[in-house]
């Protein structure tokens, strides 16, 4: 990429892990939590959400080094468990990874009539971080979304693990754990693509 275009895909992916946050935001208020909305957290204002280390140090280190998978993560917006049930701790979580997968389908889209790389790039990075949201371990999406079957006792114990969830992430994630899933996910969004630009 050129520099201007790198510095587009750095900006365009920063905005598309602050929608996400955004997006759980709203779910968060329209189930009756509005933690988010009282704390400024509703805002496209970057200033609200950026978290230097997943926001901007991981994603630029990442693509300095030529990494196949970029990805990141802005300021996680408050969420108030004492005021969600079971189905808005699932419309809460499911929120987020939706609106990358949105995000994702909109940039093919556009890259069917504009055939410019950076939205083909911008397509599979959003593709990719609903994917790795979707993961089943404390503090993403997955757990969440498992989570929000069980009782609240049950969710209120793992959640309290959140805090070092990342930590294990990280280290399945240098242990190639997850390569089988990540390849599985290349080859749907491949067939995706395939469906949408053929």
């Amino acid at each position: 990429m050129t520099i201007i275009n790198t510095i587009l895909y750095f900006v365009i992916f920063m905005y598309c892990v602050i929608l996400h946050e955004i997006a759980h935001g709203y779910a968060a208020k329209l189930s009756g939590d509005d933690t988010a909305y009282v704390s400024g957290r509703l805002t496209l204002n970057p200033i609200a959400h950026i978290d230097l280390i997943g926001t901007i140090v991981l994603p630029v280190v990442l693509g300095l080094l030529g990494s196949p998978a970029i990805f990141g993560w802005a300021k996680p917006v408050p969420i108030n468990m004492y005021k969600l049930d079971s189905k808005g701790l699932f419309f809460v979580s499911i929120a987020g990874v939706l609106t990358n997968f949105l995000l994702s389908l909109m940039f093919l889209v556009l890259y069917r009539f504009i055939p410019w790389s950076l939205l083909l790039q911008l397509s599979l990075v959003n593709f990719w971080l609903m994917a790795f949201n979707l993961i089943p371990v404390p503090p993403l999406d997955g757990s969440k979304i498992l989570l929000s079957f069980f009782s609240f006792e049950t969710r209120a114990r793992v959640m309290s693990f959140d805090q070092y969830g990342f930590f294990l992430v990280f280290i399945l994630l240098a242990m190639n754990f997850f390569n089988g899933y990540f390849n599985w996910v290349v080859r749907i969004f491949s067939s995706m693509a395939m469906l949408i630009l053929s």
